[in-house]
């Protein structure tokens, strides 16, 4: 170990040249003494060390508690569908680490990878990084060295302070405001509504998709001039003839068929709308074809059939009562039971979680998660109250199989509560790419 030039710290000697993406990963993890510390000024110095000039692109940052990915995968098709080349960053990921960073709809190689970590790493020199502000510089790295015209970033927490934030946005989507990640952000949507709308910029374009904005992000939205479009003011979300499978987006009295599932709809919607802005003149049929074709892995996929296996990475209970409003049509089709399995991170909302989860889950199989933060499955059935028809599994893979064995045809298991409870279920149903 060395002390950095900040104080703190950190992993001495960089992985040597050849080295692989996991030798990278595992050397990052190690570098910065705290996984999580918010804040900018480190970042900052290392981008403009790699970045003397904003980048010649479109850059599109993406916030909320909920949806982000949705809104980032939706954004990234239909500007490809519109001709423009694409950089999309987000996280976590499921099952590689390369999910992160898309070159054009395509996982960036791991030879890519490796070179933009070199950059990194030679700009950084005596700064302390986190893993996730690393591998976000390389994500930048990355898409300049492409030369992609549009950068579409989730923020990974908050917004203000993320990583993310250190690249000035020219287009933005805050998605939705709730509670989450309390120790981080607050324990209210003020708080979390300042957070978020810290990626707006002076008078650049945005769209908000909550229904209910705080205060917070309307008064910083004015005091920056920004061109906020909201919905249920700018845009409509209503509900289509059909009433099930699609709703109308009504912008500027142009109506477009929306999917009224399996990604939440507000999300869709919003990044429809921006995309109006980002590709001036685009037919609402392109539109509505793009967002029907999008797919999101770990938000409400399906991964097997008789019975039905769907994961969703939902963990907190805003993103519980969208998972169990979509369960609840599935129920009242095919007429099966629900059967949930579960594992959870100590920080989040398990009670709220379960609270929301309850009037459509039938039987629950609690899984332990053994990462970092990881409830074992008895901390999270003592988290869970009193909850009936309860069992309690080691890992997921366990949970996963014992509620396979025991459901009939047309039941439908839902795996969910984390990524990385996803992301055991995927491990186990869906083979890694090579």
């Amino acid at each position: 170990m060395k002390l950095s030039s900040n104080g703190v710290t950190e992993a001495s000697g960089s992985p040597a040249p050849g080295a692989s993406v996991d030798q990278w990963l595992h050397w990052l993890e190690a570098i910065h003494p705290t996984e999580i510390d918010l804040g900018l000024d480190r970042v900052l110095v290392v981008l403009r060390r790699l970045f003397p000039r904003k980048p010649d692109a479109r850059i599109i940052t993406v916030a909320g508690t909920n949806g982000k990915g949705t809104t980032v995968a939706t954004l990234e098709h239909l500007l490809r569908l519109g001709g423009r080349t694409t950089g999309a960053y987000t996280s976590p990921h499921l099952q590689r680490y390369n999910e992160r960073v898309r070159l054009n709809g395509v996982d960036i190689t791991d030879a890519e990878l490796v070179s933009a970590f070199e950059k990194v790493e030679a700009a950084r020199r005596s700064v302390s990084l986190t893993y996730f502000e690393f591998g976000t510089l390389a994500a930048f790295v990355a898409f300049e060295r492409a030369g992609v015209q549009d950068w579409v970033l989730e923020v990974g927490l908050g917004g203000r302070l993320d990583a993310v934030n250190v690249m000035d946005a020219d287009y933005a989507v805050i998605t939705s405001i709730d509670i989450d990640h309390i120790g981080f952000l607050g324990d209210n949507r003020e708080v979390i509504g300042f957070e978020k709308a810290g990626i707006l910029r002076r008078g650049i374009t945005a769209v908000c998709a909550d229904p209910a904005p705080p205060s917070s992000v309307l008064q910083q939205a004015a005091a920056q001039k920004v061109d906020l479009l909201l919905t249920g003011r700018d845009y409509q979300i209503e509900t289509a003839r059909d009433g099930v499978e699609t709703v109308d987006l009504i912008l500027e009295g142009c109506r477009i068929a929306l999917p009224a599932g399996p990604l939440p709809v507000e999300s869709v919607a919003a990044a429809v709308v921006l995309a109006t802005r980002l590709l001036p003149g685009v037919d609402a049929d392109v539109l509505s074809q793009g967002a029907r074709s999008v797919r999101v892995p770990g938000r409400f996929e399906q991964l097997a059939r008789s019975p039905a296996v769907i994961v969703d990475v939902g963990h907190n209970p805003h993103a519980a009562q969208w998972l169990a409003a979509r369960l609840s049509v599935l129920k009242r089709r095919d007429g099966g039971r629900v059967v949930g399995v579960y594992g959870a991170l100590a920080d989040k909302d398990v009670e709220g979680v379960v609270a929301a989860m309850v009037p459509v889950v039938d039987s629950w199989h609690l899984a332990g998660l053994a990462v970092p933060r990881g409830l074992s499955a008895e901390a999270l059935r003592a988290r869970a109250g009193g909850l009936s028809g309860v069992r309690a599994h080691a890992t997921v893979t366990d949970a996963l199989s014992v509620a396979v064995a025991q459901a009939a045809p047309e039941d439908c298991i839902v795996v969910f509560g984390s990524f990385f409870t996803v992301a055991e279920a995927r491990q186990m149903l869906v083979p890694e790419p090579s």
